[in-house]
């Protein structure tokens, strides 16, 4: 039996996975694998959003009470990805860092206990920007072409916040930009995280 491999995005706000990967996420399920998607509590308005989101992506959706290490470990011990996409430990955000930082705090002890997750990165950030007006360094750069329609359909599940004014024309720009770097008209991009100091070999994420 083969067993798909699953992805799992940890991420701060409900509209993060389908901003900075949501064609991924789409892709990965059509081509076999399994997604969830981990946001923490937000209100039952931004809840319901992110269900639907979740839904047209083909996700699971698990909300967290709090972004700590202690969560998140039960998390990915529950969950048990292949592979884990959360921000950038530079983003502009702070609670896009503090999110990361809680993450790759929680890695070590339960990659050593369950062996996974076996490849974990950082996605893309607003404009493309770290905190010091620096583009983000994200060489693994990943066709959404095929997905883009269902990348844009899963952000516009999230109604209440700006996204055919912001979010919705900046996912435009930036996946326009990283598919110009592949020759394709849309992608997504990401940066490779050492898993335990080793950066496994792989074709894809």
């Amino acid at each position: 039996m083969v067993i798909s491999p699953g992805l799992l995005t940890v991420m701060a706000h409900p509209d993060d996975a389908e901003l900075w990967a949501g064609g991924t996420i789409a892709r990965h399920v059509q081509t076999g694998g399994t997604a969830t998607i981990a946001v923490t509590k937000h209100d039952p308005i931004r809840a319901s959003e992110a269900t639907a989101g979740a839904q047209i992506l083909g996700a699971d959706l698990y909300f967290l009470d709090e972004l700590t290490p202690a969560t998140i470990n039960a998390l990915l011990t529950e969950v048990r990805p292949d592979i884990v996409i959360t921000h950038s430990t530079d983003d502009i955000h702070p609670e896009h860092r503090r999110c990361a930082e809680q993450v790759l705090a929680a890695l070590p002890e339960v990659v050593i206990t369950t062996g996974h997750p076996s490849r974990v990165y950082h996605c893309d950030g607003y404009n493309n920007l770290d905190q010091h007006g620096k583009s983000l360094h994200l060489p693994t750069i990943i066709d959404i072409t095929d997905h883009w329609p269902t990348k844009i359909a899963a952000l516009q599940s999230h109604a209440s916040q700006p996204i055919l004014d912001h979010f919705g024309p900046m996912a435009e720009t930036l996946s326009r930009l990283h598919g110009m770097r592949i020759g394709v008209s849309h992608a997504e991009a990401f940066r490779a995280l050492p898993v335990l100091g080793r950066v496994p070999a792989a074709k894809s994420l």
